[in-house]
């Protein structure tokens, strides 16, 4: 699968901390991407791929979102984590930086 430099980065930081709960904050403390590269790669490229399956353009998602246990902030506003993690289809794909 050819992906941006971006996406790559992504994708890499996720698969390296695979048994971690990595959110998307620690993506971009990690990469120093923005939080909206991150959210946006997260989301356009990996929660929404699409592959061609019978000549039908199906949505296989390769990371998924997934909630944590909800805290309080200081100013007891309830926060649920949102941790970055890898579906089966993405712990198997082989991803290089396209052209």
């Amino acid at each position: 699968m050819k992906l941006k430099e971006n996406n790559k980065l992504v994708y890499d930081f996720v698969k390296e901390h695979e048994d971690e709960n990595i959110t998307a904050a620690d993506i971009v403390a990690a990469t120093g991407l923005t939080s909206r590269q991150v959210n946006g790669i997260i989301t356009m490229s990996f929660q929404r791929h699409k592959e061609e399956i019978d000549g039908e353009k199906i949505e296989v998602p390769l990371m998924q979102r997934i909630p944590g246990e909800a805290t309080t902030d200081e100013k007891g506003k309830a926060v649920i984590p949102k941790y970055i993690k890898l579906t089966d289809e993405g712990r198997n794909i082989e991803i290089e930086v396209a052209d």
